[in-house]
């Protein structure tokens, strides 16, 4: 690999991927329309000569090509990451997730470029009845429009993969905690806990089941298969890989260990129900055997990518304001 093309780069997990991939001597363009991705977050990569940002839609398929140009593998983060809109905006997940991974691989065609990296979900699985669930679990009924339009994500890629020889990673993430963490569970209750430290509003009962992942474990794994490369004797040219750890916790333990963290201890106002909105699993528990086989595993715990999730948004309050 010796260009990268990096879609979302101003997000979450695309920035902090930026960053490692230009300590590792690896040339970065990175594309985003800065929709959620905050320009601050690139601040340090944009000192460097090996990277160049590009702002731009993933809708916009002539000037993805062309910002392309040049890179030997693309790494495609972007997308509509908080499912627990979809059935408010039911267009923009088929948008940014489906049309737009369209857009990428076309892209990656007329540029001859044929290794891509896709961040795809653990919702894919819908609610699974194998827990922990594997990458060859029977394929599910799709509860969020979030992972429907990523399961057809995934489709568009091992089908480019057979028709056209690309060489496709696709990763299925549980929730990502750590640095430059912008919307999730923690953000949210941070916010009303700063807002009204004497009582928290939690959606569901606090008994739902989760698996979380720190984004530098996260990224640790994506470059570590993406270096592994695909094996000669693989039947098909895309690979799955599910990433997350082999723990999982209640969203009540969360709360202990934010509120713990911040010397709180807030009434907590329950909406009732194993399921915070439509779409959300009550219990998601990865299998990653298949990666940890590979030699990889995550360094940190939930409970420690938790409260480095916290120390983060306490340092970093103007992200609160960016949101809007």
């Amino acid at each position: 690999m010796q260009k990268a093309f990096v879609t979302g780069c101003a997000g979450f997990i695309g920035s902090n991927l930026v960053d490692r991939l230009l300590a590792d001597g690896v040339g970065v363009i990175g594309w985003d329309n800065l929709s959620t991705g905050q320009e601050r977050f690139l601040e340090g990569a944009s000192k460097s000569a090996d990277f160049r940002f590009v702002q731009g839609d993933n809708l916009d398929l002539t000037a993805l090509a062309t910002a392309m140009q040049g890179c030997d593998f693309v790494f495609h983060l972007a997308a509509n990451a908080d499912v627990r809109f979809g059935t408010e905006h039911t267009r923009r997940d088929l948008e940014q997730n489906t049309i737009a991974t369209y857009n990428v691989l076309e892209a990656m065609r007329l540029q001859g470029i044929k290794r891509i990296a896709f961040s795809s979900t653990g919702s894919t699985y819908g609610e699974a009845k194998v827990i922990p669930t594997p990458e060859d679990a029977p394929f599910p009924v799709q509860t969020s429009l979030y992972g429907a339009s990523k399961v057809a994500g995934e489709g568009l890629i091992s089908a480019y993969g057979e028709g056209f020889g690309f060489e496709g990673y696709i990763f299925r993430f549980v929730s990502i905690l750590g640095e430059r963490y912008t919307h999730g569970h923690i953000f949210d209750f941070y916010k009303q806990l700063t807002e009204h430290p004497g009582s928290l509003r939690v959606l569901g009962d606090g008994s739902q089941r989760k698996s979380y992942l720190y984004v530098q474990d996260c990224i640790d794994a994506i470059l570590h298969v993406t270096r592994l490369g695909t094996a000669k004797e693989a039947l098909h040219k895309t690979q799955i890989y599910n990433l997350g750890t082999t723990e999982y916790v209640q969203v009540n333990d969360s709360i202990g260990y934010i509120c713990g963290a911040l010397g709180l201890s807030p009434e907590r106002q329950y909406t009732g129900g194993n399921r915070g909105w439509i779409g959300d699993n009550p219990f998601i528990l990865l299998d990653t055997a298949k990666i940890r086989a590979t030699g990889w595993k995550p360094k940190l715990t939930i409970e420690q990518g938790i409260v480095r999730t916290l120390e983060w948004l306490q340092a970093n309050r103007w992200v609160y304001e960016a949101r809007h």
